[in-house]
């Protein structure tokens, strides 16, 4: 078992939910600090964010791969789609049409990434 339980160490839990779990994670936690900062909330949104933050960092030791960096690549493809989406469903404002190209040009260079040969 080793130091999670198995149900939270789950090597073949999705790679593509694990990603959106850790976008959401790392979204969140950097919220909790904006918010503190720069909408005066209150306090207790910074321990909250530094667990979100903690939860984002656990998340991506999760997928196998021998290169750390080649995860982050992908991983950072899933952010934009999920940060787009956290800016209309929690901030109430919707992606306009520069939002969505750039998300379709960084999603086409994600699949490059995924689908490429590596040596």
């Amino acid at each position: 078992m080793g130091l999670w339980p198995d149900c939270l160490w789950n090597k073949s839990m999705p790679t593509g939910l694990i990603f959106v779990l850790a976008a959401v994670s790392e979204i969140a936690g950097c919220y909790c600090f904006w918010a503190w900062m720069r909408l005066s909330r209150a306090l207790w949104m910074l321990p909250t964010g530094l667990v979100f933050l903690s939860l984002f960092a656990y998340l991506l030791t999760i997928p196998d791969s021998a290169a750390a960096g080649r995860i982050y690549a992908v991983y950072g493809g899933i952010y934009v789609l999920i940060a787009l989406a956290w800016m209309a469903m929690v901030e109430h404002v919707m992606p306009d049409s520069r939002d969505w190209a750039g998300a379709g040009l960084i999603l086409a260079g994600t699949l490059v990434i995924v689908l490429g040969r590596h040596s």
